[in-house]
């Protein structure tokens, strides 16, 4: 999972983007070692209908949609033949959606989103305005999700619906991927920092986060699955942590109010 691939990259994206010489030293090591990358909805087909995968399989994602992505990876994605999956917050892109003053660095816009997928970069939905959607209304949920969707279709053309979705944050609940799922998303991923795996279901898939601080010696041992856990142990402590403020959270928003 990676967010931002820039040099100089804005101060709130900092931690979670990587540089334009990291991200094409990475790439090099995926074709160096025999890895095959697909697309999210590649992964998704394979797993329901029961087909093989290709060697050494693996996905690459990109959050939210910044420009980098246009700019850097896709690039030292069309040297190697590289399929990948970017989500876009649709109110966060440049251009006739955009909600002003919300993205956190300058993000693509509808031009490049289209260039990336003649590509051949799997477009999937990451909501319209990037919230916590655990924490939404059951009315702003489904308008978050269905936004997303529309617009993507409108922009694309050819009139075919995204088939993937990532959750903004990584944050979701039951409700949360039920709704998803009747929107007409076929898959969604979190983050969880592990290995995706089929046990997982469709709609709850886990990812490894790709990080500024991470070097290209870590790099190896996480995409060969090795140290995962140890990496991110600390991540997981404290997303189980905040799993549990926001489920309170959500609690307390639907306990009436009692007249004295």
């Amino acid at each position: 999972m990676y967010h931002a691939v820039a040099d100089a990259p804005a101060p709130a994206t900092y931690k979670l983007s990587v540089s334009p010489a990291a991200y094409a030293e990475q790439m090099h090591l995926l074709a160096d070692h025999g890895f095959s990358p697909l697309t999210t909805a590649t992964l998704a087909a394979a797993w329901r209908e029961g087909r093989p995968l290709p060697p050494r399989p693996v996905v690459i994602t990109f959050d939210d949609g910044y420009e980098g992505v246009h700019q850097h990876a896709l690039p030292a994605l069309k040297k190697h033949g590289f399929a990948a999956t970017a989500f876009v917050a649709t109110g966060w892109l440049r251009g006739a959606h955009e909600v002003p003053g919300a993205a956190l660095d300058r993000m693509l816009d509808w031009g490049q989103v289209r260039e990336l997928a003649t590509a051949g970069v799997e477009i999937g939905g990451h909501s319209h305005t990037h919230p916590q959607m655990d924490q939404l209304s059951d009315e702003r949920l489904w308008f978050e999700v269905l936004r997303c969707k529309e617009i993507l279709r409108e922009e694309l053309g050819g009139g075919v619906p995204p088939v993937s979705f990532a959750y903004p944050y990584g944050y979701s609940s039951r409700r949360v991927r039920r709704t998803v799922r009747a929107a007409g998303f076929g898959v969604s991923l979190a983050v969880g920092n592990a290995l995706a795996a089929r046990r997982q279901g469709p709609y709850a898939l886990e990812r490894v986060t790709v990080r500024r601080s991470t070097g290209i010696e870590e790099f190896e041992r996480l995409v060969e699955g090795r140290s995962v856990g140890r990496n991110f142990a600390k991540d997981r402590a404290l997303t189980k942590g905040y799993a549990m403020v926001r489920r309170t959270r959500q609690c307390l928003r639907k306990v009436p109010e009692t007249s004295v």
